[in-house]
Order: C-alpha cells, then sequence, then structure tokens
C-alpha cells in the first residue's frame, strides 16, 4: 500500500543512509520498524496501594438513603470546616 508520510528531514537521512548500508529499501526499514513498534506490548506499571482512611465507623442504613447519606456529608463538611454542629446525637 502507498502513503504519504511527513518525515524529519535528520530522520530521512539517517533512514537514507542505513537503506544503503543494510543494502534494503527504505520502505523495508520503515514497515519493519513499524512493525517492531506496534509489536511491543505496554509496559505493565506497578501501581502504589490506595490510601486506606479512617472514616470513623459504619454508620448503618447510611449508604441506602440517598438523603441521609447527603446530609451527613454536608453535616461533616460544616463542622470541619465552620465549627457547625449540626448532627443531632454528633460526634
Amino acid at each position: 500500500m502507498k502513503t504519504t508520510l511527513e518525515i524529519d528531514e535528520s530522520v530521512m537521512r539517517a533512514l537514507k543512509a542505513r537503506a544503503a548500508r543494510d543494502g534494503r529499501t527504505m520502505s523495508e526499514l520503515v514497515e519493519s520498524a513499524l512493525r517492531s513498534l506496534l509489536d511491543k506490548r505496554p509496559r505493565r506499571v506497578e501501581l502504589p496501594d490506595l490510601p486506606v482512611f479512617d472514616t470513623g465507623g459504619w454508620i448503618p442504613g447510611l449508604v441506602e438513603d440517598r438523603d441521609r447519606l447527603l446530609d451527613h456529608l454536608l453535616a461533616e463538611r460544616d463542622e470541619r470546616l465552620y465549627g457547625l454542629r449540626t448532627r443531632k446525637g454528633g460526634k
């Protein structure tokens, strides 16, 4: 298949010299390089462990009730940011 590519001049000069030295065509070298690049599998990156947070414990029924959860989260925020204690029986 024919195609048109824009290749940096210095890369093209190196490609021509390598093709002449190896007795291969530039197309053969480009195809070989592309195959090599495309056949490589991405390296697996070791990911760090996820952080663990002390949430203060489980509050039964909180997750099942969206409105109650939102109220709880907003009350925690208000307490933390503004020192307001709006939760019933709060910490």
